[in-house]
């Protein structure tokens, strides 16, 4: 379930809500109590979130050792 940014027009506050994508937008700011006030906006969304093992920064960023042997096999190859 996503969530929702919601901006009130009476009190011009931001919040949040965790709702289902088939429930209606909410329409009563929870803040100031105002009754149709609420806009939802359009968020940027979240980032994609990886779970489990396996995804880590360093698993495709070598210190430097894939591309120094990349660049010595090069070398070595053109001398020859």
């Amino acid at each position: 379930m996503p969530t929702y940014d919601y901006k009130c027009k009476a009190c011009g506050q931001t919040f949040e809500e965790f709702h289902s994508m088939k429930d209606d937008p909410i329409k009563d700011c929870p803040l100031c109590g105002k009754k149709g006030e609420v806009d939802r906006m359009i968020s940027n969304g979240s980032g994609i979130i990886f779970k489990g093992t396996g995804f880590y920064v360093t698993d495709y960023k070598k210190s430097g050792s894939g591309e120094s042997s990349g660049s010595t096999t090069s070398s070595a190859s053109s001398s020859d």
